[in-house]
Formats: structure tokens, sequence, C-alpha cells
């Protein structure tokens, strides 16, 4: 007679008859494992685990036992690594069990990644930064297209573009998403905010003054973001161009002006109302090319 798996709780013991191993698919098998021969993935979607959620857990299974076995990877004959269920075994560990039910699959890190991801993002657990994060790394370290990538998490190209435009938020807003100060939906409205410390100062109001998604959006259609002033001209150099432009107007004998943007670039401009004037203008500058050849040869 095959021995009851004591982490399958009291009351599911005498239900289920488990044998040690049992093959559930091509690619998995259904067994207990030692908890101290599992770690958790570094590549975790989930960065977040609320403590009391935890004890909370950890108090369930201590009555009741792990009632949905986990899922692992075997990494080397007697290691393995979860690919989803880590608050599962957390809680486990913390309700003093030494096994867990698991399903050992067979799988690449790109699928075991998968896995982990859609496992998290159909149960709700992840936050959408988490969610976020999970994504880009899916499509940094895996090649994906946000195409491809939509279509293996079963989303649409828009939900994930949304998701990853996250990542462009100021760090303070980011962690108000995982601390679930505000939503997802505050955010897309905050990223419209071009100058990102008026979207941090949106987002202080939001915080403390419970704003709806629906008032964040009109106060971001609503706001009149001033542009940033032209940077003022430095005095002293404004002087020197005047001086200069009036040395060249009397030399020229015409109204001279010289044009400079911030960056240092110009032009000098001569004005003259008639031909006579021009005439008098070219008449000018041969006259002062003639005497710098002549100081040149002498």
């Amino acid at each position: 007679m095959v021995e009851k798996k004591s982490a399958l709780g009291r009351g599911l013991g005498a239900l289920i008859d488990l044998q040690p191993t049992v093959q559930t698919s091509g690619s998995s098998l259904i067994d207990e494992i030692e908890l101290s021969k599992i770690q958790a993935n570094p590549g975790q979607p989930r960065t977040v685990f609320d403590e009391e959620a935890l004890k909370e857990l950890a108090a369930s299974i201590a009555e009741l036992g792990v009632v949905q076995p986990i899922t692992l990877r075997e990494t080397e004959p007697g290691k393995y690594m979860i690919i989803a269920g880590e608050r599962r075994y957390r809680a486990s560990k913390m309700a003093g069990l030494t096994k867990i039910p698991a399903y050992v699959k067979r799988v690449s890190d790109e699928t075991m990644m998968e896995m982990a991801l859609v496992e998290n993002i159909q149960r709700e657990d992840l936050n959408s930064i988490e969610i976020a994060l999970t994504y880009q790394r899916l499509l940094d370290e895996y090649q994906f297209t946000q195409e491809k990538l939509s279509e293996r998490v079963g989303k649409k190209r828009a939900t994930v573009a949304n998701y990853l435009r996250l990542l462009k938020l100021p760090a303070e807003i980011q962690l108000g998403l995982t601390k679930k100060e505000i939503d997802m939906g505050h955010a897309r409205a905050l990223i419209n905010v071009s100058d990102p410390a008026l979207m941090i100062q949106l987002y202080e109001d939001i915080v403390k003054n419970g704003y709806s998604v629906r008032k964040v959006e009109e106060l971001v259609k609503n706001l009149s973001v001033a542009k940033p002033a032209k940077k003022q001209a430095d005095p002293d150099i404004k002087a020197e161009y005047e001086q200069m432009s009036k040395h060249l107007s009397n030399l020229f004998g015409a109204s001279v002006k010289i044009e400079r943007n911030d960056k240092g670039k110009g032009r000098i401009v001569l004005q003259f109302a008639n031909d006579d004037e021009l005439e008098k203008l070219l008449a000018t500058m041969d006259q002062i090319r003639q005497n710098a050849w002549e100081n040149y040869f002498t």
C-alpha cells in the first residue's frame, strides 16, 4: 500500500491516492519533492510577496496541506527550480513542511520564462510593473517582437505596448504602481505628460487626493505645459556684438546687423536702400580688399 503524502493535507490525503511518481504527460511528472532541493527562479516575474498573505497561506497549508502542486524544472539530477508556485513554496517552508507536491517539467529556459509569466498573469498575481519588466526581458533575451510576444501571452499588441510604456515612467511612479498607490489607468494618463517634474507632482497629487483615473485624464488633457523660456543671451556678448555692429556700420557707411543664435551660429547683414548704396558698399569692400593685399606684401 502506498503511503499517503503528508503535504497534501489530512482531508485530501484521505480522498486522493497518489503514487510516488505519476506520469502526467510526455513532458511532465508529478511527485513530492523535498523543499531543500528546490530553489526560486531568479527570473521570476513576481518580485513583491505580501508577508501577511504568506502567513495566511502558511496557516492554511499547515491545516489542509498544499492543495495545488507547484511546477518545477529539474536543473540537474536531484535539483529543481520553480516555474510556478513560489508563494506556495515559501508558505510551505513557513508552515514547517519538508516536502511539497510538484509537477516536474522538461522545458527550455524560454518556455520556463513564458510559463512563469502566463501562470502569474492568469492568477492576476503580478503588478503592472512586474508584467512590463517580464515582457521587456522576453523581448531582450529571446528576441521576441511585440507581435510574437502578444501572441505567446494571449494579449493584444496594444496591451503589450501599453505595459512596456510604463517602464518610461520615473522610478518614483513605477514604485507607486508596485505599491498599488496608483493603478495602470493613472499611469497611462501620466505618461502623456512630457515634463518629468510635472509628472511627479501630478502623481503626488493623485496619491494625496485620491483622484480617479478620469480626473487625472482631464487634468492631463487640460494641462497647459509652459514651453521652456528661451535661453537669454549673455549680456556681455550682446553688448560686444552691438559695438561690433556700430563699428561695421561706420566702416561701410550703411546699417549692419549681426545676428547670432544660442549655439553661436549667425550672420552679418549689410543693408542698403537702393542700387547707389549697393554700389558704395561694393566699392568699400573692394577698397578693404585692396588695403589687405597691400598690407600683406609690405
